[in-house]
Parts: structure tokens; C-alpha cells; sequence
């Protein structure tokens, strides 16, 4: 039965509710509602002007009418009277198609069709920086090789303890926190889960990241490459499939190579198969594109892929598989829409298994030094313009992902693209003035 949100309220001394839903820029839109008013809203959801958000309406379009979906509810750890819930975005009684959730929500429903339940867990990372955002918040955090780094983890131990044992607290098994590749940045670890779970837990997790960091005077940032020179932030995501009950794996099979069965290769083979086309919903701003055609950085690698190759237990391609009955998926960001993410994973990997997919040779290489060597591997995309051709030209994924979503996605998209080539910067005016 679906929790009652009234209920839940008066047991835990919830004095506000969150009503949260996540446009296709992914920007967290909410309300905030107070506990007494809570029974009509989960009846008949919170009204938005959908136009005001990252969706493609209008100011003509009827109110986005936000439905909680009370078995997502999180009780907030570092202000416990507030309570977030993530919605449902509808609209006249029909559910808002390219909404992020109901995109990801009928993507499940889909794999349902084929007997499969995917469960993924993901790997964000974040830098810490000063308040305004303009440098690193720890002025001794300066090693070439930061990776690790146990001093620094401790200087910052107040942020990433009270956010693991919110975590903790919530139920969701962290099991590691550590310091990244590049100063000033960190990665937190918790159980991976159904995907709607997941991606639930995800939003909320940089909604909680951000919200500890300005508690402690800092601001938290999950930008794909916010600093030249330094490592980008990933989103990595280890993906299973499993049957409808959850108990078989049915990506395992002992006796095959690596331990990936037969139908976990045609879903690698749709990651494949679709990869260009992928980039431009895990990899959706245009700072995405300087962290995986980044040169080498500081510590001697990029730790993010440019080539579509897979491999085993090998950091330095687009997928690896690190053991039997799972595998790695590298291209992800932190700019990831935490709900797009796991929808285009189901999307690209279902039509793989449905289209009998062959993932290609399997690299075993070291793609940084010896990656010249691979030929006929496809190149990533060089930025987000090429990213949102191949995603159109993608005629499969744009229809598994759904018409209105896609259309929606692109046309926002396109937008944006055409804002950031309109901008005049500083290199234009250091390099062109005498030209």
C-alpha cells in the first residue's frame, strides 16, 4: 500500500513535504507544503507552470500537476522537519511524456515486457569549492597525485561524515568514501538498487551534497570538468539485470567469457551499438565535452573514455566488466539527469537484447598509451552539438526513449547550444583582436 503521507508526518514530526520533480536540464523543482495540507496534494498533486522549467511547454499549457509518489519519501537528515517526495509530473490526467521520471518509469515497464529488472549503482563525483564557487576550498589540498589522499579526506571529514551517516541513516548501506583524482574533489559509495530507486537516491544525493556543503560554508559542485587541467567528475554506473523477483542474475553465467552471459553480451552489445548517440543524455552539458576528449591531466590520466571500446577489469575503456554478472559504464558525468541516466541504460541495453546485439572485439589494451593502435573503434563526440546529431539520427533510441521526450530533449538542447555559440569569450578577444 502507498505510504500516508499525513501519517508519516505526525510519526516522525515532519512539518513541511518537498513535492520535487526533475526537468530535462535536470534543475529540482518543488514545493514546499506544509504537513496539514499534505492529504489533498497526494490526492491532487501541486500545480507548476511547466514553462517556468526546463520542459518544452508554453505559458498556454495547463498547470503541471505534480503527484507525490509517497513510497519515494525522505525525511531530510540535516533538517528533519522537512520531508522530500519525488513526483509524477501530469497534466489534464495524462502523464507529462517527457518528463525525466515517466521516461525512466516506462522504460522499466518495458523491460518488464522481456522479463528483465535492471539494477544499477552509481559513483558520483564532486569537488568542494569555496562559497563562490571560484577555487578549491582547501588551500593545502595541492598533491600532483591526490588520488586517495588520506590528509585531505580528513580536512574535509566534517562534509563527508555527516553526509555518509545521512546516508546511514537512511537505509541506503554507504560502504565507501574517498578522495578523487583531482584536488578538491571526492566520490561517496552506496548500495546499488532497482533503477527507479537509484535514480530516486541519486537526485536526492546531490540535493543532500549540495545542502551539507552550504551548511559548512562551502559549495559543492558536480560540473563534468570545472578546472583545466584537473580530472573531470564521472558519474560511473555498474549495471545487472536480473529476473522480475530479483533473485537471478541473469547477466551471470560462470561458464562464459568473463562471466557475462549470453544476454548480458546483447545488452553490452546495445551500449555498443548506440554509444555515440548515448553521449548526449550522459554527457548532456557542453563543459561534458572537456572532460572526455580531455587531455592528460595533472595526475597522468583522464580517468574518462573518448573511444568506444570494452574490455575486463581495465579502467581505461568506455566499459569495463570487473566481474561476472555486471559491468562498468565510464561515459556517464556528474551532469547526468539522475532519471534520463537510467532510462537511456534500459533503452540502449534492452534494444540490444531484443536486436541480439554483438558488443564488437574486446580490448584488453591500455587505451591511453596504446589507443592509437585500435582501429575502427568509434571516436565519442567531440562536443554537444555532434553529441545531439547522433542522438537524432538514432532513430531506435529516440523512439525506445520515447517521441515526445526525444523531440522535447533535442529542441531544449539545440537551444542551449545555440546560447553558448552566441557567447563571446575571453579566448575570442586574447587570440582574435589583432587578427
Amino acid at each position: 500500500m502507498p505510504k500516508d503521507l499525513a501519517k508519516f508526518a505526525k510519526d516522525n514530526g515532519v512539518k513541511y513535504f518537498m513535492i520535487s520533480y526533475t526537468d530535462l536540464f535536470g534543475g529540482q523543482r518543488a514545493k514546499l507544503v506544509p504537513a496539514q495540507a499534505i492529504a489533498d496534494m497526494t490526492e491532487d498533486g501541486a500545480g507548476f507552470a511547466g514553462f517556468a522549467t526546463w520542459l518544452d511547454l508554453t505559458p498556454a499549457h495547463p498547470d503541471l500537476i505534480a503527484v507525490p509518489d509517497t513510497d519515494s519519501v525522505i525525511q531530510l537528515p540535516w533538517k528533519p522537519e522537512v520531508a522530500w517526495v519525488a513526483a509524477t509530473a501530469t497534466m489534464e490526467g495524462e502523464l507529462v511524456r517527457q518528463a525525466p521520471r515517466n521516461v525512466l518509469k516506462a522504460l522499466i515497464d518495458e523491460a518488464a515486457k522481456d522479463g528483465l529488472r535492471v539494477k544499477t549503482g552509481v559513483e558520483p563525483e564532486f569537488f568542494l569549492l569555496s562559497a563562490d564557487g571560484a577555487r578549491i576550498s582547501d588551500e593545502y589540498d595541492t598533491a600532483e597525485k591526490p588520488c586517495y589522499d588520506q590528509q585531505a579526506i580528513m580536512r574535509r571529514y566534517d562534509v563527508i561524515a555527516e553526509i555518509c551517516d545521512h546516508m546511514l541513516a537512511l537505509g541506503w548501506k554507504p560502504y565507501q568514501n574517498d578522495h578523487e583524482d583531482a584536488n578538491g574533489q571526492f566520490e561517496m559509495n552506496w548500495e546499488y538498487d532497482d533503477v527507479l530507486a537509484t535514480a530516486d537516491k541519486h537526485s536526492f544525493f546531490k540535493f543532500m551534497v549540495r545542502s551539507v556543503a552550504e551548511k559548512h560554508g562551502l559549495r559543492a559542485t558536480f560540473m563534468p570538468k570545472p578546472f583545466k587541467g584537473l580530472t573531470g567528475s564521472g558519474c560511473h554506473a555498474h549495471i545487472s539485470v536480473w529476473d522480475l523477483d530479483g533473485k537471478k542474475n541473469a547477466f551471470a553465467d560462470k561458464n562464459a567469457e568473463l562471466g557475462l552471459s549470453e544476454r548480458g553480451r546483447h545488452f553490452l552489445g546495445g551500449i555498443m551499438k548506440h554509444a555515440s548517440a548515448l553521449a548526449a543524455i550522459t554527457n548532456p552539458t557542453v563543459n561534458s565535452y572537456k572532460r572526455i576528449n580531455a587531455p592528460r591531466t595533472s595526475s597522468g590520466a583522464t580517468w574518462a573514455p573518448n573511444t568506444v571500446t570494452w574490455t575486463g577489469n581495465n579502467r581505461t575503456h568506455m566499459v569495463r566488466v570487473p566481474g561476472p554478472g555486471r559491468f562498468e559504464l565510464r561515459l556517464p558525468d556528474g551532469a547526468a539527469n539522475p532519471y534520463l541516466l537510467q532510462a537511456v541504460i534500459i533503452a540502449a541495453g534492452l534494444d540490444g537484447v531484443r536486436s541480439k546485439a554483438d558488443p564488437g572485439k574486446r580490448y584488453d589494451i591500455d587505451m591511453y598509451q596504446d589507443g592509437h593502435k585500435v582501429k575502427g573503434a568509434p571516436k565519442l563526440p567531440l562536443n554537444l552539438l555532434d553529441a545531439l546529431r547522433e542522438y537524432d539520427r538514432d532513430k531506435t533510441l529516440k523512439s525506445m526513449m520515447g517521441d515526445e521526450f526525444s523531440n522535447a530533449y533535442i529542441k531544449l538542447k539545440h537551444r542551449e547550444w545555440d546560447s553558448f555559440v552566441s557567447h563571446f569569450s575571453r579566448w575570442e578577444h586574447e587570440n582574435t583582436l589583432d587578427v
